[in-house]
Order: C-alpha cells, then sequence, then structure tokens
C-alpha cells in the first residue's frame, strides 16, 4: 500500500477516534511529554535564551526522533503503518475535548452559575477568570476556541500532510512546550523565547489554513474576510490575529480588546467592531463552526498528502 493512503486512512481514523473517545482523563501521551518537558527544565533552566533553546531542542527533537524511528519500524507493514498514524492523529488532535470544555462553560453561563464557568476557563485558557462577567467570559471562550482550532486540529493536519507521522508529532511537541514556557512571565522572558518563536513558525500555514476555512465554512464570508484583511494585524499574535477574526467575522461578533494574563492587563485591537458583543449563545456556534473547520482541514490535509505522493 502507498505511504499516502496509509497516511489518509490513519489521519481519517484518528480524527474519527477523536470525536468517539476525545482526550482520556488519565495516560494522555501529550502529558506524558509535559512531564518530560517539565523534568527537562529542572534540569536545564537558566534566565538565558540559550539554554531556553537547548530545551526546545531537546524536547522536540525527541518527540520528533521517536516519531521517525517508530515510522521506521512499521514500514512495509501497512496495517501497522495505519495503526501509527491513527493513534499518533488521535493523540496530537483535540477538537472533541475543546469543545466540550467549550460548551460547559456555556452551559454554566447559561444557567446563571458564573462562579461554575469561571472555574472552568482555565481549563480553556490562562486569562484571570474572577473579574470576568458572563460576556466577557463568553467572549474568552469564543477567542479560545478560535485560536485552538488551529493549534489543536488544522495545524497538526497539516504537518501530518507535509511530514507524515513525525509532522504530527513535531507540531504537538512544539506547541505543548510553547504553552508550557513561552509566555512572557519573568522566568521565561527570555528561557521561553525559542519555544515561541518556533511555535509562531510552525504554526503559520495552519493559522492560515484555519482562517480560510473559517471564511469559506461561516455564516457571512465577506465578514469575516474583511475582518481578517483590516483586523488581524492589529492582534500581537501572527497566528491567532487571522484565525480571531476571521472567526469574529463569520460568527458576526466582535472580540479583543481588555483582558488580563496572570494579573497583567493587555489592550488589545478590537476584531470585527461592526459586529456585536459576544452573547452566551455563541460558544454553541463558534464550536460547531470549530468543528466544521476542522473536517474540512481533514479534507485539504488529505488532498495535500495524496497530491505530494
Amino acid at each position: 500500500m502507498r505511504a499516502e493512503r496509509v497516511f489518509v486512512y490513519g489521519a481519517t481514523a484518528g480524527l474519527v477516534g477523536d470525536l468517539i473517545l476525545a482526550d482520556p482523563r488519565r495516560g494522555h501521551p501529550v502529558a506524558a511529554f509535559g512531564r518530560a518537558a517539565a523534568a527537562v527544565e529542572r534540569r536545564l533552566w537558566r534566565d538565558h535564551r540559550g539554554w531556553g533553546a537547548l530545551h526546545t531542542l531537546v524536547c522536540a527533537g525527541a518527540a520528533v526522533s521517536a516519531a521517525v524511528l517508530a515510522g521506521r519500524a512499521v514500514r512495509g507493514n501497512p496495517g501497522a503503518g495505519i495503526a501509527l498514524t491513527a493513534a499518533t492523529t488521535w493523540a496530537v488532535i483535540g477538537g472533541t475535548s475543546l469543545g466540550r470544555e467549550a460548551r460547559a462553560i456555556g452551559e454554566a453561563l447559561a444557567a446563571g452559575d458564573i462562579e461554575a464557568a469561571r472555574e472552568r476557563l482555565p481549563h480553556l485558557c490562562g486569562r484571570d477568570p474572577q473579574a470576568l462577567d458572563e460576556q466577557q467570559l463568553a467572549r474568552a471562550v469564543v477567542e479560545s476556541v478560535a485560536e485552538n482550532t488551529s493549534d489543536a486540529v488544522v495545524g497538526a493536519l497539516v504537518w501530518g500532510a507535509l511530514c507524515g507521522v513525525p509532522g504530527l508529532a513535531g507540531f504537538r511537541a512544539v506547541n505543548t512546550l510553547d504553552a508550557m514556557v513561552g509566555h512572557k512571565s519573568p522566568r521565561y522572558l527570555r528561557y521561553g523565547w525559542a519555544s515561541a518563536r518556533l511555535d509562531d513558525l510552525a504554526g503559520w500555514p495552519g493559522a492560515r489554513l484555519t482562517a480560510v476555512l473559517a471564511v469559506l465554512a461561516g455564516g457571512d464570508p465577506r465578514a469575516a474576510a474583511r475582518a481578517w484583511r483590516e483586523d488581524a494585524g492589529g492582534h500581537p499574535s501572527p497566528n491567532a490575529g487571522p484565525v480571531e477574526a476571521s472567526f469574529a467575522g463569520a460568527l458576526g461578533v466582535r472580540l479583543g480588546g481588555t483582558l488580563a494574563y496572570s494579573g497583567r492587563i493587555e489592550h488589545r485591537a478590537v476584531l470585527n467592531g461592526g459586529g456585536r458583543p459576544v452573547a452566551v449563545g455563541d460558544i454553541d456556534r463558534a464550536v460547531r463552526l470549530s468543528r466544521r473547520v476542522g473536517l474540512l482541514a481533514l479534507a485539504a490535509a488529505l488532498v495535500v498528502r495524496k497530491v505530494r505522493g
């Protein structure tokens, strides 16, 4: 069986597995990688970019190397190759868990239980939830769904289409490292610089594809394209900007503005300024848009893999 068919069958099976099983509560491979990366950090941490770059190289390199060795071990065995691709795709894709967490917050808000919604928000993003009201919580969830559609679904499929199992594993490793050490806290401003920049680079194609698919799959393609074109550049992240702007336009809502991370206040540009404020019901709409984008991304990845041969 040709390599592209192995990827097609395996990636499809892996995405179906995510739809059915989502992420396990215990023993997730990405969580195991995170624990290993934290152990490496304890050994290497210095307030220096070079040591942070070494941390990134060791952790991401180990993930890619393990994937390469696993691929070599199943070479010539199509069934094992499909199983490896399916298992890796399932491990690195997080679309179903993303939707479940977002909807759980939406249900809490709809029931008037704002404290429960605040308690669950850290499962999606690193914002300070205690000062957020209902509308701000809903906006945070929609923004997180948009950004994580790229990070947890589309980006991995893009790199899987380009590089197979090593691409899937490498992208998830880089994205996980950015989440762990890539933020601008005093501890990680220098040490996490390499992980953050590598994540920007790895996430670039997936973010643009996510934005394109949000334009195609949303309810207002013109508004989504306009918001992407006019507002994305005002976002501090080169990848989250196009994704959140296109989602804002597609959903007809206004995203961005003032928010707080770990006690730090940020005043971000407004995305789709002509849209209305986010309502609780928009959380479910964002999840459904995310699901459509993910399925279209799988189709695009399969086409790319088929063309590459």
